[in-house]
């Protein structure tokens, strides 16, 4: 359309003055030489006349010009050149063809018009050649109708009538002399020239058909199919056309007879194979001839798949019939009809391409084949190809031994076969695609298969690996598969093995899958093997037993041979649903192939995964069978690790932590490291001891026969890089599982159970956590593990990692450190004699080296103010030290020796075992030999620490003002050291107990151990409440091995004297003293008493707190304290009775409610009762006057904090001490005369007043509401004054609240009841006793008062006639009564307040004595 709006604007709005002229010279210049055509320039390219041309024609049809004008310039035109008639011609046929289609319209006219002018000047041959009939007719041209019907009677004789031969006018000598010559003795060199000629001369001369004597020809070669070369030629050179060829080979196929004798393909499908290698024919053109249809064969292949699926269908029936009788039936199969096969002209076509060796006309038709699997017969003849295609390769690489010739295979005969592989490039233009399409059907060649697998391992050890990506396709594809048809042959499942240990597990795991769940659901080959063994394993698994775990096996392992992945993943689902099976399948795996292992490796893994993240409990017991089943498994059988460890990593990066069951399990069953929370207290002492004595006596299993295990599990882990991952996971999914949102919340969920969930949770991770950190370090080199391991900051900083987690990881590099220097300067150092001060010394000096790089850089991770109240010496000594650097296991260690040394005396008398016994004797004596040196070695080393220790503790606590100094530090002292650390693990926890034992043993300034006691005791409410369980038991284990210390100091007067009477650990005053007669003030044997017994009341309340609180963690978290603190609390009857009462309480409300707390408090509360007999008065645990005088006494051991900020007070000198200490135990035994003798007035005094009420109380027993009132009044005497209250009575008022909120919660009943008139008289009655009671306990108060004063008044008269020297306030006894019995307010408070008073209280102490 361009071209047109051009031409008008360029010549036919001028045509009449220049627009003419203008384009016929335009023509002229594109017509220079006659010799070529005007159509093309001298480049080559188009000159645009026949656009021009038509330009100008459009034109006249559209109107723009005239018509005659027009043909005046084609008749010029015309004559310019003798090619120009033809062009335009051309031109005008395409114009003929765009307005035919409207012959109606005007344009069409005016065409017409213009070709009649054409006659003019053209010819009319030209014309009637060129144009269509229809348009002559239209013109004019052909004026007459016989024409057009003389022409189609011409067109049908040409192109539609067949034409006829005279068939009874051959001569059948013709033939008979072609069939004479055809059959003659020929052979190879015979000249097909010739018989082509003989041929030709025969059909005519006898007039014969061409076709007949193709047939004919065709019929000579099927009789001797073996000088193909022969008759290819000739074939080829007779006719040429293959489409004539192919038909009459179809027509032979459709006339084919079929025999069940065949043993070879047919001659005539044999020369058909021949004639496609030779590209006589096309595949496309005889495969329509071949039947069946592929509409027949997909619906066979599909009714086969359909078959197999409804009997797997019906295994997985469950029948109410019982079992079967005579076991388990597999599935057989029809036997193939031979017949079936030899009617199947394409299967057999086929195996005759490849009988001659014609692969790629094989890949190509086998492609359209509508089969499942490549039959047996083509299966065959391709691996007999392949035999010869990779013989030269294999004799060269993979000979197994030089000696082994083995039988060799000749090479293909036929020139058209393919090339014999001379190198590992050319396996992948034949060998790979034909095992890609052989498939399963390999099985039916295991030499062949032998020979893959040998090819592709020595191809994996080749630099590069030519067939890594080919190896594994074909493995997947078919050397998998095929294993899968075999029948048990467990040799070949050994060496496919070596070749897959070859990749590395995510390749394993991948083509183990596709191996499952899509070749196995995909062909019905494996199919119905998957049904049979899945039949079977049925059969077995309901048999297995630890009796006939032999024979059981045995078939286990038979049948995992081929299809381990199918049998697995039933004998998980068994193993999840019963337990027991455990043992009885462990055992039966020693049957299994390594193959048969790592597939089982990977069904645990799948099972794992598919499971996702268990909901509602930490520990689903399927999850608990798996873990135990792998422990076990995997200890037992050299199965690899990786792939589990590693999904164990990926689960803890998706913050799912409940697979860590399984890593717990692994490492305690390969490295015999337990992570048992549930210890005895003789193996919690062993565990402090070395690595023989916790082998020995700390787990409740030897670990023996774990080394190998253990080094597969060290290969595994740091193979890998998983070892210090796992660990820093762990940890930090300790916390995320905390702070995570369950996604799907339940309803329907107990109160509490989230929380019991997470707490577990929490639990596993730790203990995970604390069982592969132990395993690293003692499994690791020690510089190994240091190089492996982040530096401690690093850990602290970047990875989120708490101190309590670094310092773990940590602690056995920094021990090497040190050892490592202290040997280094011991070497170094040239004195002979090694004595206890230098050995003390260099490990001073080693230890100080090691941790002043930790120091440096734990400072600035925590604020400044933190080291304002401990060091960070002090931290790092802390956080690095064990309970092995404490204290030497002197009992365990004994009780060790002496069972080997009976063991080993047993052994000696059992003359039975012969040799065995002597070698068990040899073996105990060993033991004990080690057990003795290790003791020894601990020894030294417990010395040189405490010696260490003696040195530094000086600088551990800055000093700072008293309250500071005692306050502060015990508050930093239990935040970032006792609690975290002691809640870790219970070895830390005992540790956390006996670091404090070691550092009021050291009399360490600054550091008051009755505060630290003090605090531990009376604030453990939030500290149980916020525990999970695994941490509430090892928090128990602290307090119990902290209340054994305080209680054998409250038992024994001598050991108080002799550990704490003058430690500044017990000091409770500071005074600003001089150079000469000061001294410290401790804590008194009997005040001491007192403050212990507060202790156990604290402990009472927190413990009432937690249990009458409902909910679930602080009722289990009480539990768990009260069972392990039990061995020293309760020893008070009375507090005893209050804390069975609430656990009858617990009982009765939890019985249907939640039955694992009453299962816990049934427990505890025999535990109880059966400690009853042995329980105290308080009479007997402290020196009690009455109630309210309990209370005053428990309240006076105060500590004074009279410091000044420059100055703090000296210890007296020996001599002095001695003198005062016998002038303190004369004064204390007439105090003490004194106070026994006004105990007995006021005894019988008051004797009356105590039956009356007595009298009282008995009747106020029958209430149980009363009686938890009057406990909980008991409860409220004995604690500290409203003013001076511990936020721990803060909760106790909250406890109260609940009460009354809870008791308003009751039934209707009930509050009708308590609505009632007589309640409410009784009520008004209550009140009133109790007002009378507290009347008369006010005067008593004051009785007693007086009474103290004027014992007060006698003492002073007493100290001025005495006067002794030894104390600047008098004697040392009375200094302590005057200064803690007479004071009522608690010693552990802040008393800043009350500074004033006690400096007014000081001076007139100061006149008296003047």
């Amino acid at each position: 359309m361009s071209t047109l709006l051009k031409f008008v604007s360029e010549y036919c709005k001028t045509w009449e003055k220049s627009g003419r002229d203008s384009f016929v010279k335009l023509l002229t210049q594109c017509i220079k030489d006659e010799g070529k055509s005007p159509l093309f320039t001298k480049s080559g390219k188009l000159s645009g006349l026949s656009q021009s041309i038509y330009d100008l024609l459009l034109c006249a049809l559209k109107g723009y010009l005239k018509k005659d004008a027009v043909i005046s310039v084609l008749r010029e035109v015309s004559m310019l050149h003798a090619d120009m008639p033809s062009i335009l011609l051309d031109v005008v046929c395409v114009i003929d063809a765009e307005t035919s289609l409207n012959v109606q319209s005007e344009e069409r006219s005016v065409f017409c018009y213009l070709v009649r002018e054409l006659e003019s000047f053209m010819s009319d041959k030209l014309l009637k050649e060129r144009l269509e009939i229809e348009t002559l007719q239209d013109v004019g041209t052909l004026k007459n109708k016989i024409f057009y019907t003389k022409f189609i009677k011409i067109k049908t004789k040409l192109y539609y009538k067949q034409r006829k031969f005279n068939l009874f006018r051959e001569e059948s000598e013709g033939y008979a002399k072609l069939i004479v010559e055809l059959n003659q003795e020929i052979s190879e060199d015979t000249d097909w020239k010739t018989i082509l000629e003989i041929i030709q001369s025969l059909i005519g001369c006898f007039n014969l058909d061409p076709n007949r004597v193709l047939d004919i020809i065709l019929e000579s070669f099927e009789a001797r199919p073996h000088l193909d070369n022969l008759f290819v030629t000739l074939i080829k050179n007779y006719m040429c056309d293959p489409q004539v060829i192919s038909e009459v080979l179809g027509f032979k196929l459709s006339n084919m007879e079929v025999l069940d004798t065949y043993k070879e393909p047919p001659n005539l499908i044999t020369i058909i194979a021949l004639l496609l290698q030779h590209q006589v024919i096309a595949l496309d053109d005889i495969y329509r001839w071949l039947r069946p249809d592929d509409l027949i064969m997909a619906k066979e292949a599909d009714k086969e798949l359909k078959l197999v699926q409804e009997y797997i269908r019906k295994l997985n029936i469950v029948s109410t019939k019982g079992p079967p009788a005579n076991g388990a039936n597999d599935f057989i199969e029809d036997k193939a009809d031979p017949q079936e096969y030899w009617a199947n002209q394409k299967l057999v076509l086929s195996e005759a391409l490849l009988r001659v060796c014609a692969w790629r006309e094989f890949s190509a038709l086998f492609s359209r084949l509508q089969v499942s699997a490549m039959p047996a017969r083509p299966a065959k003849a391709l691996c007999e190809m392949l035999h010869a295609v990779v013989e030269p390769l294999y004799r060269s690489q993979c000979r197994v031994a030089p000696k082994i010739i083995g039988t060799p295979i000749p090479p293909l005969k036929s020139n058209l076969a393919p090339k014999a592989c001379k190198t590992f490039e050319d396996m992948k233009d034949v060998v790979i695609p034909a095992l890609i399409l052989l498939g399963p059907a390999l099985h039916h060649d295991p030499i062949l298969m032998y020979k893959i697998i040998r090819i592709l391992r020595t191809s994996r050890s080749v630099k590069g690996d030519p067939l890594q990506h080919e190896a594994l396709t074909v493995l997947d594809a078919a050397i998998l598969p095929a294993l899968t048809l075999m029948e048990g042959n467990c040799c070949m499942a050994e060496e496919v093995y070596t070749l897959l240990k070859l990749y590395s597990y995510q390749c394993r795991y991948c083509l183990y899958a596709r191996w499952k769940n899509e070749s196995g659901e995909k062909i019905p080959a494996l199919m119905r093997v998957r049904g049979n063994s899945l039949q079977r394993i049925k059969h077995i698994m309901k048999r297995v037993s630890k009796e006939n775990i032999k024979p059981q096996g045995r078939l286990i392992g038979k049948l995992s041979h081929a299809a381990p992945a199918f049998l697995f993943d039933y004998m998980l689902l068994q193993i999840q649903t019963y337990d027991n099976l455990i043992g009885p399948v462990v055992e039966s795996l020693k049957y299994l192939t390594s193959l048969s292992l790592d597939v089982l490796g990977y069904c645990l893994v799948e099972v794992l995964s598919s499971k996702g993240s268990a909901s509602g409990a930490a520990h689903p017991p399927w999850l608990q069978a798996l873990a135990a089943f792998a422990g076990a498994a995997y200890k037992k059988h050299n199965i690899e690790l990786t792939g589990l460890l590693q999904f164990v990593a990926d689960r803890l990066k998706a913050q799912q932590s409940q697979d860590l069951l399984i890593l717990k399990e692994i490492v305690q069953k390969m490295a015999g490291i337990e992570a048992a929370e549930e210890m005895t207290p003789e193996q919690l002492d062993a565990m402090a001891g070395g690595e023989l004595l916790k082998g020995e006596a700390g787990y409740f299993s030897q670990v023996r026969n774990t080394r190998r295990s253990s080094a597969r599990l060290k290969d595994a882990v740091v193979g890998n890089n998983l070892d210090i991952a796992l660990c820093i996971l762990s940890a930090q999914q300790r916390h995320c599982c905390v702070w995570k949102d369950s996604g799907e919340e339940n309803t329907n969920e107990v109160g509490g159970s989230q929380l019991k969930v997470v707490g577990r949770l929490a639990d596993q991770c730790q203990d995970a956590l604390v069982q592969l950190g132990t395993f690293l370090a003692s499994s690791h080199a020690p510089d190994e593990y240091a190089a492996r391991l982040p530096p401690l900051p690093e850990l602290l900083r970047d990875y989120h990692v708490d101190a309590d987690v670094a310092f773990f990881l940590h602690r056995p590099v920094l021990a090497q450190k040190i050892a490592a220097k202290v040997e280094s300067l011991r070497k170094s150092s040239d004195s002979k004699s090694d004595s206890q001060e230098k050995s003390i010394e260099r490990y001073n000096v080693a230890s100080k080296e090691a941790l002043e790089p930790i120091v440096i850089s734990i400072t600035p991770l925590l604020p400044t103010r933190v080291w304002e109240d401990i060091s960070p010496e002090f931290y790092v000594t802390f956080w690095s030290l064990s309970m092995y650097d404490l204290r030497v296991p002197v009992e365990s260690y004994a009780r060790e020796i002496d069972r080997l040394k009976t063991a080993a005396a047993s052994a000696a008398r059992d003359t039975s075992q012969g040799t065995k016994g002597k070698k068990e004797q040899e073996r105990f004596n060993t033991l004990i030999e080690k057990l003795q040196e290790e003791r020894r070695r601990q020894e030294e080393h417990v010395s040189r620490v405490h010696g260490r220790l003696s040195r530094e503790c000086s600088g551990w606590f800055p000093a700072r003002a008293a309250k500071s100094a005692k306050n502060e530090t015990v508050t930093r002292l239990m935040q970032l050291c006792l609690f975290p650390r002691c809640v870790f693990t219970a070895t830390d926890a005992l540790y956390c107990a006996q670091f404090v034992h070691t550092v009021h043993a050291l009399k360490t300034p600054n550091f008051s151990t009755l505060l630290c006691y003090d605090r531990l005791f009376c604030d453990i409410t939030y500290s149980v409440m916020s525990c999970t369980e695994g941490e509430a038991a090892r928090y128990g284990r602290f307090l119990c091995r902290v209340l054994g210390t305080a209680m054998r100091w409250h038992a024994d007067r001598a050991a108080f004297h002799a550990e704490c009477a003058h430690y500044p650990g017990f000091v409770t005053k500071y005074r600003v003293s001089n150079q000469f007669t000061e001294a410290n003030d401790h804590v008194g044997y009997e005040n001491y008493r007192h403050v212990c017994h507060k202790w156990h009341y604290k402990i009472t309340k927190a413990m009432v707190v937690c249990l009458d609180s409902g909910d679930y963690v602080q009722i289990r978290n009480a539990l768990i304290v009260l069972i392990k603190i039990l061995p020293h609390f309760p020893v008070l009857a009375k507090l005893a009775q209050i804390i069975e009462r609430k656990i009858e309480k617990v009982k009765e409300e939890e019985k249907n409610q939640r039955p694992d707390l009453y299962v816990l408090a049934t427990g505890y509360s025999g535990q109880l009762r059966n400690k009853v007999p042995n329980m105290m008065k308080e009479s007997d645990f402290h020196q009690v006057v009455d109630q309210h005088k309990a209370s005053g006494v428990a309240q006076a051991a105060t500590v004074k904090e009279e410091t000044n900020s420059k100055q703090q007070e000296t210890v007296a000198s020996p001599v002095q001490a001695t003198e005062s200490e016998k002038k303190e135990s004369k004064s204390s035994d007439r105090r003490r005369d004194e106070s026994d003798r006004d105990k007995e007035t006021k005894r019988e005094s008051r004797s009356s007043l105590k039956e009356r009420n007595k009298e009282e109380l008995r009747s106020k027993d029958k209430s149980p509401r009363e009686r938890s009132h009057r406990e909980e009044r008991y409860l409220e005497a004995i604690s500290p004054p409203h003013d001076h209250r511990h936020p721990s009575d803060d909760v106790d008022r909250d406890v109260k609240r609940r009460k009354v909120e809870s008791s308003s919660n009751g039934k209707g009943s009930k509050e009708i009841e308590e609505r009632s008139p007589e309640k409410e008289k009784r009520k008004t009655k209550l009140r009133g006793d109790e007002r009378k009671e507290r009347k008369m306990s006010r005067k008593r108060d004051r009785v007693e008062d007086s009474s103290l004063l004027e014992q007060k008044r006698r003492r002073d008269e007493q100290k001025v006639v005495i006067k002794m020297p030894s104390h600047q306030n008098g004697s040392q006894e009375d200094h302590h009564y005057e200064k803690y019995h007479k004071r009522e307010k608690s010693p552990f408070r802040d008393r800043s307040h009350e500074e004033p008073r006690d400096k007014h209280r000081r001076s007139n102490e100061s006149k008296i004595r003047r």
